[in-house]
């Protein structure tokens, strides 16, 4: 027996709640918006590690008295 995911419809006005299926392009659309979210999720993800090794290397280079780059030097906030 497989479980197919349903959604709530509220009728207000008739004070009604019922629980129905979900159509196969429901389905469809829930997994896409899934897998986007996930995309979105591992890009935020890797644009902040790369930012913090970015401050990482400024600070670096700041204590040993080295040349910073302008995308290192944009990271510092004084």
């Amino acid at each position: 027996m497989t479980d197919t995911p349903k959604k709530l419809v509220v009728d207000i006005a008739a004070g009604t709640q019922m629980y129905i299926d979900l159509t196969t392009e429901e389905i469809a659309q829930r997994a896409a918006d899934e897998a986007a979210h996930e995309i979105d999720r591992a890009a935020k993800v890797a644009a902040d590690e790369a930012f913090a090794a970015l401050k990482a290397s400024a600070k670096s280079k700041l204590i040993a008295g080295q040349p910073l780059t302008e995308e290192e030097a944009a990271t510092i906030v004084i």
